[in-house]
């Protein structure tokens, strides 16, 4: 490692040393020393010994069942601490000597280039900026296996860290802060690792709030404050007060799609929690201003509004903390279902915003513009940006439940059943009752449970405030009638306004048929006077990635965007596409910049939305400066993509695509769906089973829960394979796609695309990220301890093309410049191999145990296990 890494060194090694010393006191000296046993070992392992690896081997076979809770813990804990040094490392001086915005700074820096020669128009560039828009998803999506008791200590160990960086300590602050620190991994070692029992969706989105309180409420004031900064001083652009460039949304407590235990009440409840928690924190921002804006002077158009008040803003502030107030008090009572005598006032941002838009006008009138742009600034781009709900929520809903509530109500009517029509009989019944004024649904009616859950969500929403929602999210859409049944359904709950319904396009077939499905959409009159030339539609990485492999997956999505917006901008009507990215590479997941930079011309033009899931959301949102280091990137690479858009690919390429995605999507069907081996060796080879033990998230782990594989969700599958270290679901079919194209079209032409294309290169830097998570050695050690003797012959097949596979996308890399751009990821895993290696190792003991029926204890130790390598491999699902 290069200097650049010193403090992060010395923070890892401090940590780590701190962590010793605890479990020295709470298990003795006789664990500690086992644990230093184990782990140099495993660094001897790790450089090539194979008489030490073997040693390893046996001394963690060997474990007594009282060493493996300890030992399995003291490598988690070093993990957990490894992430909170290098998530502080990459704010810190050493690690971002630019600062948070360095991202942005760069890209405006470049602009300012273009635009002095002459190569971009000031205006096209301030147009880009001006409609700048980011909506950020904060999905339920269970990947994050912290507890968020030890997420807060992990919060306040990285300040400590922050604070030690100061060079103007004195001894005895240096002293109380290592001190703290020590006090922090002491609580955590004595925390139980794993949550008691799954987390319901309320406590789902609490956890979300939590990321906003304690983070983002801090991060947006200060990002926006830098962005207007950074445009006047690098463009001589001036940005207009209200440019708001965010918005968070939500899925937790709003994505019902397989998951009973999101019903219309749990909606209800999370909207009414969020509202509480809005209102709360901006009751303690009026609180601060009360206090600021003591002065006298106001403009006249304030003291039309209080009268001949000393103090008028404080006046109106006392007004506004008290509507406030009331409203807290009356949600905290709904909440807890009890009756309360204080009216529900605050239900829509204008009532907060047009006040201290007022005091601002004023303050600047009388020249005090200097205060107007202080504390009241930042308040007025949080309502901006959360609104009184804090975030928006989507609601999302698998097509099959709508088509079940329009079967069985034909089947009422006497109509026969929907479920069986044509799509064109489907449709031309669809918008003939969209038609209509007279409403489809009985009164009497008295339909079936889960037909009452529909029917009840569309009623939650129709008595929302409209700014509360986010979009309709429709998984597994398959047809034009899949939307027309939604925005039917709204129609008959009595919606007052129009909530965007946005088809989720997700598996291979559904990708390359996305663009015939919105055509016909479009084709009808009513919908398009309907949508008002806006159309969201998401595109589905996950489920695509397992059902067809990364490589035809990462074209299919590539495709159907390029469609897409040909067709909206033929129809002349503005796109929105929302991306439904894991963290993992097998879910769509990259460096944001990468990934954006990768997308098709035009497909970023009217904004970004995107999903953030699990420990992502952590990982980039986690701590402010590292939020705002994050909307810094993300900002940079649109504006980047709308006015210095990636080049079109050739023709010719898109053909090698095309072969690449069918040879690559052939072998990786031929493998999961074909060989009758494939899922025995799977559940054998990973703790896919032992998997549901672990009380990650509210949703099933199955949609189907008496189904196989193919019933699987997409987060268990990736999440399976990274335990054991073969990373199948992000490799496995793109040696036979990419040699393809080499016997065909030459192994220069490949180099050519990489060198001259953002999407490919993206696809290989991928893939190399991959390469360096997987371990063919420990694949093999889980292999050798758990799976029978018929099936090892499909693991040596497996690593085979592992190491075949790693070998072709080194030699397509351009003077072997993959990741280049990015020397700390190979660093990272590097650090953190010795730590993780123990943990797979011991998770095959026991794999072992567990399934000969041991006790409860060992699944414990094994759930540790798996929160241990999630740790290491820092991106799960």
């Amino acid at each position: 490692m290069t200097e650049q890494y010193q403090m992060l060194r010395t923070n890892v090694s401090m940590l780590g040393e701190l962590l010793g010393k605890t479990i020295k006191q709470a298990q003795g000296q006789k664990v500690l020393d086992k644990v230093e046993q184990i782990r140099k070992l495993s660094k001897s392992s790790r450089s090539g010994n194979e008489q030490d690896r073997a040693l390893l081997i046996d001394t963690l076979h060997g474990l007594t069942d009282e060493e493996l809770l300890p030992v399995a813990r003291a490598f988690n804990h070093f993990l957990n601490l490894a992430n909170v040094a290098e998530q502080f490392h990459t704010i810190s001086k050493q690690g971002a000597p630019d600062g948070s915005l360095s991202a942005l700074k760069s890209t405006l820096t470049a602009l300012k280039s273009h635009i002095n020669s002459g190569q971009i128009n000031l205006n096209q560039a301030a147009q880009v900026i001006a409609n700048l828009k980011m909506d950020l998803v904060l999905t339920a999506h269970p990947t994050e296996v912290t507890r968020r008791t030890i997420i807060s200590k992990h919060v306040e160990l990285s300040e400590c860290l922050k604070a030690l960086e100061l060079h103007e300590l004195d001894d005895h602050q240096s002293e109380y802060l290592l001190d703290r620190i020590e006090q922090l991994i002491c609580q955590a070692w004595h925390t139980n690792d794993i949550r008691d029992k799954r987390p319901t969706p309320l406590d789902e989105a609490k956890w979300g709030f939590a990321v906003i309180e304690n983070s983002l409420w801090h991060a947006v004031p200060e990002f926006v404050r830098q962005f207007h900064s950074y445009s006047e001083e690098l463009l001589a652009l001036k940005l207009p007060e209200d440019f708001s460039p965010i918005t968070f949304t939500s899925w937790m407590g709003g994505d019902r799609d397989g998951n009973p235990f999101v019903t219309a009440q749990v909606t209800q409840t999370v909207l009414d929690h969020g509202r509480w928690m809005a209102l709360d924190l901006y009751y303690r921002d009026l609180d601060k201003l009360s206090a600021e804006l003591s002065m006298h002077c106001a403009s006249a158009e304030l003291k039309e509004q209080v009268g001949s008040q000393s103090e008028p803003y404080r006046y109106l502030l006392k007004l506004l903390k008290s509507q406030v107030s009331e409203t807290i008090f009356a949600l905290e009572h709904k909440i807890k279902n009890e009756p309360s005598k204080k009216q529900d006032k605050i239900t829509h941002v204008a009532q907060l915003k047009a006040p201290l838009e007022l005091i601002y006008r004023s303050l600047c009138e009388v020249n005090m513009g200097v205060i107007a742009n202080g504390l009241l600034i930042d308040v007025i781009r949080r309502l901006n940006c959360f609104g009184v709900n804090l975030c928006k929520l989507d609601i999302r809903q698998d097509s099959a439940r709508h088509t079940e509530v329009f079967s069985e109500l034909t089947g009422y009517l006497g109509l026969g059943k929907y479920a069986d029509w044509s799509e064109q009989d489907k449709q031309a019944f669809l918008l003939a009752e969209l038609n209509s004024r007279r409403p489809l649904i009985p009164k009497h009616w008295q339909p079936s449970s889960n037909v009452q859950e529909v029917l009840d969500t569309f009623a939650v929403i129709a008595n929302q405030d409209q700014h509360a929602l986010g979009i309709y999210i429709i998984s597994m859409a398959q047809n034009a009638s899949d939307v027309l049944a939604v925005e039917l359904l709204l129609q008959e709950s009595g919606c007052r306004f129009k909530l965007p319904v946005a088809p989720l396009f997700e598996t291979l077939d559904d990708l390359n048929r996305s663009a015939h499905v919105m055509t016909e959409l479009f084709a009808q009159s009513w919908y398009r006077q309907h949508i008002n030339r806006k159309q969201f539609v998401m595109i589905g990485y996950s489920d695509s990635a397992k059902d067809a492999g990364m490589m035809a997956a990462g074209w299919a999505q590539y495709s159907a965007m390029e469609k897409l917006v040909d067709i909206c901008e033929q129809q002349e009507i503005e796109l929105i596409l929302f991306h439904g990215r894991g963290g993992t590479i097998g879910r769509g997941g990259a460096p944001a910049a990468q990934a954006l930079h990768s997308q098709p011309p035009g497909s970023l033009k009217n904004g970004l939305r995107v999903t953030e899931q699990g420990e992502m959301i952590r990982f980039k949102f986690g701590l402010p400066k590292v939020a705002v280091q994050s909307l810094a990137i993300y900002s940079s690479a649109i504006i980047e993509s709308n006015l210095l858009p990636p080049p079109q690919p050739q023709s010719s390429w898109q053909e090698v695509m095309a072969l690449i995605s069918n040879a690559s999507c052939e072998h990786y069907r031929s493998i999961v769906r074909e060989n009758s081996q494939f899922v025995p060796y799977f559940r054998m080879a990973t703790p896919e089973v032992e998997l549901a033990k672990l009380p990650l998230g509210s949703r099933p782990a199955k949609r189907n829960p008496n189904g196989g594989v193919e019933s699987l969700r997409a987060i268990p599958w990736i999440f399976a394979w990274s335990q054991n270290r073969l990373m199948l679901p992000a490799w496995l079919g793109a040696l036979q796609g990419l040699q393809a194209a080499v016997d065909t079209y030459s192994e220069q032409t490949l180099k050519d695309m990489s060198e001259q294309w953002p999407f490919f290169r993206t696809r290989l830097e991928m893939l190399e990220m991959v390469f360096c998570k997987a371990d063919s050695w420990l694949s093999e050690h889980y292999e050798q301890g758990l799976v029978e003797d018929s099936l090892k012959p499909l693991g040596n097949q497996l690593r085979n093309e592992l190491a075949q596979a790693r070998d072709l996308v080194q030699r397509l890399a351009p003077d072997s410049t993959l990741l280049s751009a990015q020397p700390w990821i190979k660093e990272s895993i590097a650090l953190r191999n010795p730590y993780t290696d123990p943990l797979n190792m011991l998770q095959v003991e026991l794999l072992n145990r567990a399934r000969s029926g041991q006790s409860n204890d060992i699944d414990n130790a094994l759930m540790i296990t798996m929160t241990g390598i999630a740790a290491g491999m820092r991106n799960t699902g």
